[in-house]
Order: C-alpha cells, then sequence, then structure tokens
C-alpha cells in the first residue's frame, strides 16, 4: 500500500482500519496484522484477507482510520498542513515557504522555495528540524553544505 499523496504512513500492528468502498461479502472493518515499510510504501496484511482473491479485491482501496487512533511522530504533518509556512534557519534567517515534500527511501524532504536562496531542499530529521509548532514559522537549523555561501554573506 502507499500512503495519500502528502500524508505520513501511520498504520501500527492491531490498528483497527475501514476498507473502502466497502463490499457485500467482506467486513468493512479489520485490523493490520503484520505490517512491514520500505522505501515504495508498506506491505500489510488486514484481518479477513486470507487469499490471494481477497487481497485482488481490495486493490485500490483506501485503509481508513479513526483520527484518535492514530498517533503521529513529532515530524509527521502533511502537504496541506506545511503548504505556505515561513523556513527560518537560526544562522541564515528566513528560508522562504515549504511548497513540496519529497517522499525518498530515507526520509522525507521539504522542497523551500521563495528567499534570498533560492530552491532549499531540508531533510525532515530531527536534526534539522527539532519540531514542527501548529502555526507559524518554522524554525530549522540547517545543515553545512546544504545552502552554499560566504560566511561573510550571513547576517
Amino acid at each position: 500500500m502507499q500512503p495519500v499523496r502528502g500524508l505520513p504512513l501511520v498504520l501500527s500492528e492491531g490498528l483497527s482500519v475501514a476498507l473502502t468502498p466497502p463490499a457485500l461479502k467482506r467486513d468493512r472493518w479489520c485490523l493490520v496484522e503484520h505490517l512491514s515499510t520500505s522505501g515504495d510504501g508498506a506491505l500489510v496484511s488486514f484481518s479477513g484477507i486470507d487469499s490471494m482473491s481477497d487481497a485482488e479485491a481490495i486493490s485500490g482501496c483506501y485503509v481508513l482510520a479513526r483520527e484518535d487512533d492514530i498517533e503521529l511522530g513529532p515530524l509527521e504533518a502533511s502537504v496541506e498542513e506545511l503548504s505556505g509556512r515561513a523556513v527560518v534557519d537560526e544562522r541564515y534567517g528566513v528560508l522562504g515557504v515549504v511548497r513540496d515534500i519529497l517522499e525518498l527511501p530515507a526520509n522525507d524532504v521539504w522542497v523551500v522555495d521563495g528567499g534570498a536562496y533560492g530552491e532549499v531542499l531540508i531533510p525532515v530529521v530531527e536534526d534539522v528540524i527539532p519540531t514542527i509548532p501548529e502555526s507559524g514559522d518554522i524554525a530549522v537549523r540547517i545543515m553545512d553544505g546544504l545552502i552554499e555561501m560566504n560566511d561573510s554573506e550571513v547576517s
């Protein structure tokens, strides 16, 4: 399975989910029995999906969970939540605004654009982005080498 564009993969073993659209001959609700993730998405086993024909029948279905059952990590946010938010580095100042999120195997990368530095690609890791506040500017600590400039240009 693949997460919907811009959303983090939030499934966990034991999570109760709904497969939609519903089918007449299977339960709409099932449990995530096994989950193995990779850079390309996840391989998921659901309760009640016991054969290859059962698996083929849910191909193309959306997997929905109750909001209260999901625990997001400190750096998990959707493109919609981040789009247009200003990103400010402690050394370089305003870098621009989040325009997109690239989903890569090791970690996501924010595409930040519009500042004095042009397009800046920011890895979504705790060393760079300590936290994402619910609103307002997002403070970051850019790694050396991500922005090319002379020390004299840093304000």
